[in-house]
């Protein structure tokens, strides 16, 4: 088995064939593209591919350390203009092409008018032990 991050963009990735911005979505679009992700999550659990998943709210900051004794620096929340990570799952799979099975099938959770957003997810492996450090 291997665990694969799931990264879905709300900003930042290549636009999805149904790009609509969520914000422009009815109530009833947006309730049918989070049961389709409930749903997705829900099978998975029950194939035990299922590790976790969180939505992330659209605020963030940039942090680095700035030195001994002094606070962090931060660049301040400037959502227009950063990429967005709307949220992330993490499955455990059998292989890399089940992986790419599963972020196709969660691609095409339903967007504006009900019709699949298409939207491109980011697969990331998640390192299971350090890698080998040779001289």
């Amino acid at each position: 088995m291997a665990k694969y991050l799931l990264l879905k963009h709300y900003r930042g990735a290549p636009a999805a064939v149904n790009d609509v911005p969520m914000e422009k979505w009815t109530p009833e679009e947006i309730s049918a593209h989070i049961q389709y992700m409930a749903d997705f999550a829900t099978r998975l659990q029950e194939t035990g591919e299922f590790v976790d998943e969180r939505a992330l709210a659209p605020e963030g900051t940039w942090v680095r350390y700035d030195g001994e004794g002094r606070p962090p620096v931060t660049d301040g929340p400037f959502p227009e203009t950063k990429d967005l990570i709307a949220g992330w799952m993490v499955i455990d799979v059998d292989s890399y092409e089940r992986a790419l099975e599963l972020a196709g099938e969660l691609s095409a959770a339903p967007g504006a008018g009900g019709k699949p957003i298409h939207e491109w997810l980011e697969l990331r492996p998640i390192f299971t032990a350090p890698p080998t450090i040779t001289e």
